[in-house]
């Protein structure tokens, strides 16, 4: 699959594919009907499917100091794309330039005459230009003036509820990673690479891989039951610690992920780790023989939890 930059002409080949627009962070149900509309369409017509999605999130651009919220990276929706059957991805930089466009010089300059757009595939949410001002009745009025075809995907609904990205964040936020994942249709994973560390879990008989949380949102902190992938592609069971290891000090905000029958050197490499259950909250021990205790059995959970999934 290849990345396409926004803020240029597509390549030849790519010109007059059915587009899907949106941000598509997380890429839960609701933005896979939308991709898989235009995947579908694109196909019935013989042309390319592109996925076009945003970077900055417009909303980091427009409050810089909000606190993090994205569930997925770059990367991240580049392969659950491709596996959605899109034949690239278009990246739109958000910055002042694509910010000030009007709705119909988005549609004229950018759709049009950048990307010459066969069509454009939306949720019947979807906004665009300056302001906000375009919505999804504005996109049709202009493609029939420019010359592309529209469709609006309405929501997707699971339990009686809008299945969308601020629910997912919520049941993340209260330690509901398999309600999260319902939406998803798949665990909420965080991608890193893997940072050398002051080698405590190594010590306890935990050897763990630490990774940053960066620009993820913040699930609840606490001990998870997990599943890493590694660089070449084995999925191992693990369990974690997310959170600022209230034990130590200083504090610092980790991922710490202890693979199940692993040895191995995993410093530099990128993995990426799902979370599959929430165990307990973080908490801090008075003795590492206490913490060594409850590790032992947070293992034996995790080991269990991961058996039945």
């Amino acid at each position: 699959m290849q990345r396409l930059d926004g803020g240029s002409a597509v390549p030849p080949p790519f010109r007059g594919a059915i587009v899907a627009l949106g941000n598509f962070d997380g890429f839960h149900l609701g933005h896979q009907a939308v991709v898989g509309r235009a995947v579908a369409d694109a196909h019935a017509a013989g042309r390319p499917a592109i996925v076009g999605t945003f970077d900055p999130h417009p909303r980091r651009y427009f409050q810089p100091q909000s606190e993090h919220f994205r569930l997925t990276t770059l990367d991240q929706r580049q392969r659950l794309f491709a596996e959605a059957g899109a034949d690239a991805m278009l990246v739109f930089p958000f910055d002042a330039a694509l910010a000030s466009l009007s709705a119909h010089a988005f549609a004229a300059e950018r759709l049009v005459g950048a990307y010459g757009v066969g069509g454009v595939v939306t949720g019947i949410d979807f906004t665009f230009g300056k302001a906000r001002q375009g919505d999804v009745a504005m996109l049709a009025a202009l493609g029939e003036e420019l010359g592309f075809s529209t469709v609006a995907v309405p929501p997707v609904a699971l339990g009686g509820e809008t299945v969308s990205s601020s629910r997912i964040r919520e049941h993340l936020k209260a330690g509901r990673p398999r309600d999260a994942a319902a939406l998803l249709t798949r665990p909420f994973a965080i991608e890193g690479v893997v940072e050398g560390g002051a080698k405590l879990g190594r010590q306890l008989g935990y050897p763990t891989a630490n990774m940053r949380l960066t620009h993820y949102l913040r699930p609840a902190y606490g001990i998870y039951a997990v599943r890493g992938r590694l660089a070449d592609g084995r999925v191992l069971d693990g369990v974690a610690n997310l959170g600022i290891r209230p034990s130590f000090d200083p504090p610092v905000e980790l991922l710490e992920s202890y693979f199940f029958d692993f040895s191995g050197d995993l410093y530099g490499q990128t993995i990426e780790v799902s979370l599959i259950d929430y165990l307990r909250p973080e908490a801090k021990f008075d003795s590492l023989d206490a913490l060594k205790i409850q590790m032992d059995a947070d293992a034996a959970r995790a080991r269990e939890s991961l058996a039945r999934t």
